[in-house]
């Protein structure tokens, strides 16, 4: 998965003289969605994704002929969020006029499979995607003799093996830091794969194995090929020392079986103070762009 851009709407210079009727808001949605049954989060030709499903609501609650959203992360086909972010610019009157029901009536025609929390107007500075200072998934995992909860297999990897969970802690903590992880995504043309990985623990909680993972950004697949690296070391197939060695490649690695994508969930993503999303953007999209 990868945070690279869906939609930047070109937010107009407060500075420039515009009548209250061309005036936007730039407003934030925070979004939960079950990715079971989407083609991921970006709009394709033909599948349905969030974005599009999304949108569509929008426009049509709005009453606009289309809207262009911005996201923080762009999820894979089944993957899930808890706390994904969106914006989009919206005419004041529309803004004015939607913004104390705005959630209820998306609820009303929303599919049940992705709900929209919380509407907020936001400064015209934030950008949902170069804005954001991290981003936190989590990807669970059960190898319980008898299998995965019958409720949670949507969202729980089934291993049908014991795994070691101190071993992939210990795997994990190495790979912490400011790195270059070609090895570990599917590469875009004339985009880094230089990323900070802030945090990378691994827990058991009951009958399931959380790995929690935050970094300033992902890139196509990161986590999933994160997650596939630790099973092996979980197994026994692999050192400790192994996934943090394929720091040393210059190209992705073929020897990491990507994760499936149902495990996964992004969990949070976290912005700077108000006054300094400006500086964020600009120092995001200097590193990235």
């Amino acid at each position: 998965m990868s945070d690279e851009e869906i939609t930047v709407s070109d937010h107009p210079d407060p500075s420039l003289d515009v009548s209250p009727a061309d005036a936007l808001t730039r407003v934030r949605l925070d979004v939960c969605y079950d990715g079971t049954d989407f083609s991921g989060w970006a709009v394709q030709p033909g599948r349905r994704t969030v974005q599009r499903v999304l949108q569509e609501a929008l426009a049509t609650v709005l009453r606009l002929p289309s809207v262009a959203l911005t996201v923080a992360g762009r999820t894979d086909a089944g993957v899930h969020a808890t706390g994904q972010v969106a914006h989009l610019d919206l005419p004041v009157p529309v803004w004015s006029e939607a913004r104390g029901r705005l959630v209820r009536r998306l609820g009303g025609i929303l599919p049940r499979d992705v709900r929209v929390s919380a509407v907020r107007e936001v400064p015209d500075a934030f950008d949902a995607r170069f804005g954001a200072l991290w981003r936190r998934y989590e990807y669970r995992i059960c190898d319980a003799e008898g299998g995965v909860d019958p409720l949670r297999r949507r969202q729980v990897l089934a291993w049908p093996r014991p795994l070691d969970v101190s071993a992939m802690a210990a795997a994990a903590a190495r790979l912490v830091g400011l790195h270059d992880f070609v090895a570990f995504c599917r590469v875009r043309p004339d985009t880094t794969t230089i990323r900070t990985l802030e945090h990378f623990d691994v827990a058991r909680n009951g009958s399931e194995i959380v790995c929690t993972v935050q970094a300033d950004a992902f890139c196509r697949s990161m986590v999933r090929s994160l997650v596939g690296a630790l099973l092996a070391v979980g197994e026994g197939r692999r050192p400790v020392e192994w996934p943090a060695g394929l720091f040393a490649n210059e190209n992705r690695s073929d020897d990491i079986a990507v994760a499936p994508a149902h495990g996964l969930t992004l969990i949070e993503v976290g912005y700077p103070a108000d006054e300094e999303l400006a500086v964020r953007a600009r120092q995001t999209r200097t590193k990235r762009v």
